[in-house]
């Protein structure tokens, strides 16, 4: 169920975390396309420690980078568990020397900084052999003789032991919905090897619901989520009703020691405004090292996003989807009386700042983060007609903001916009 919360938020934390951050090796990925074996990839259970775990300094940066909640991996689709489970041995309590339960502190240290919970849970699990029981529906066995880790790989299906692990996956929820307070976001992964049908996905919906009405869920349940989740490449179109992109700081979603490759604060910021201007939620993932602790390089990226929120914050929260990208060539964002427009820019206008479509009269033009006031004009504007014009900010001069520059266009009433192909006046031809 989609709650009021969700549509506000904003920005989201993600956070990848497990055994795969021992190794140099992609999460749950590397075994199952061959670059590790699967029990090469276990070994890292051993060397997993946790030793620097402290889930309240990460609620401080999250809250410092204007975050407003967070999503934890609770289980990959390793299958190892970062809680303390009574229905598998595999978790990190009971594999690994961190041995502890990773979840509770975390859940308790992001619900004491004021951030919503989100636990991220992976419907598949390519570690359990109940899970790989039964093919794909419309799969032919012959098909998957390599798909050793998702179907039964051309063998025989067992029925009966996907309904145990189907179970299975029920009781664990039930542990994460229940252990830990109140869970306000569930994100599920890994329904795209199996159906609706065979997930029995609309009673699995009921099911959560029964445990907590308010629990919002994002898309992957094969159609029975609330919300879309775009991944890694932003939309040009942001996607109908509530949405949210998730993108890595780096390449990577766990932390590899060999992913260099490091967006500048600048560029999060420049997604961060896309995902505004779309109507959107950024939920922005980044991935502890073994010990807990962060590379310094994702800290860096947090706190810049959290500085340009702060200086800019009337442009963020409270606010809706902005002006098309005919309309204005940059992002936008429109408060929610709709009385003000926020246009974000990423460098320095070499004259003006155009934009074009909007009827409604503009009476004030500032730098949000300065109140700098600035000059504006209108030409083939005509009021009377209800032809907007174009409006020119001459914004040359002004004193930039050092990561996205914000100029806030307060209207002389709701905005109304002319988004057609044109208009003629006849009666002055």
């Amino acid at each position: 169920m989609m709650q009021e919360w969700f549509r506000k938020a904003k920005l989201g934390i993600f956070i990848h975390y497990g055994i795969y951050a021992v190794g140099d090796v992609s999460e749950s990925w590397s075994f199952h396309n061959g670059q590790i074996s699967h029990a090469d990839y276990m070994k890292q259970c051993e060397g997993f420690t946790a030793s620097r775990y402290d889930p309240k300094a990460w609620a401080e940066l999250f809250v410092r980078a204007g975050a407003r909640y967070a999503v934890m991996t609770s289980k990959h689709h390793d299958g190892v568990a970062l809680f303390d489970t009574k229905y598998s041995d595999l978790s990190v309590v009971k594999k690994t020397p961190a041995g502890r339960d990773l979840v509770k502190e975390y859940v308790e240290a992001m619900r004491e900084a004021g951030l919503k919970v989100g636990l991220y849970y992976s419907l598949l699990d390519w570690t359990d052999e109940r899970y790989r029981s039964i093919y794909p529906e419309g799969a032919k066995p012959e098909d998957c003789l390599k798909d050793v880790f998702g179907s039964p790989a051309g063998g025989p299906e067992d029925p009966e032991k996907w309904k145990e692990f189907l179970q299975f996956n029920n009781d664990q929820i039930r542990e994460l919905m229940t252990n830990y307070g109140k869970i306000d976001l569930l994100w599920f992964d890994g329904d795209w090897e199996r159906s609706a049908a065979q997930w029995n996905m609309p009673a699995f919906r009921a099911y959560l619901h029964s445990l907590n009405p308010d629990v919002v869920c994002n898309s992957r349940m094969q159609g029975y989520g609330d919300y879309a989740t775009p991944e890694q490449g932003i939309p040009i179109l942001g996607p109908k009703g509530p949405w949210e992109f998730c993108v890595t700081i780096n390449d990577s979603w766990g932390y590899r020691p060999s992913d260099n490759d490091y967006k500048t604060s600048r560029q999060v910021i420049r997604i961060f405004c896309d995902c505004l201007t779309l109507g959107g939620n950024l939920l922005l993932d980044v991935g502890p090292k073994e010990d807990g602790t962060l590379d310094e390089r994702q800290v860096k990226v947090l706190e810049d996003l959290g500085a340009f929120i702060r200086d800019n914050e009337e442009a963020v929260y409270d606010t809706g989807r902005g002006l098309t990208y005919q309309q204005f060539l940059g992002g936008s964002t429109i408060s929610e009386d709709k009385k003000t427009i926020y246009l974000f820019l990423y460098d320095r206008p070499a004259e003006h700042v155009c934009v074009k479509g909007v009827r409604t009269r503009v009476k004030r033009v500032t730098v949000l983060h300065t109140g700098e006031e600035l000059a504006f004009s209108y030409t083939g504007s005509i009021p009377w007609e209800g032809i907007a014009g174009t409006l020119w900010i001459w914004a040359a001069h002004m004193q930039m903001h050092p990561l996205t520059t914000v100029l806030k266009l307060e209207l002389e009433g709701e905005i109304a916009c002319n988004l057609g192909s044109g208009e003629a006046l006849t009666q002055n031809a």
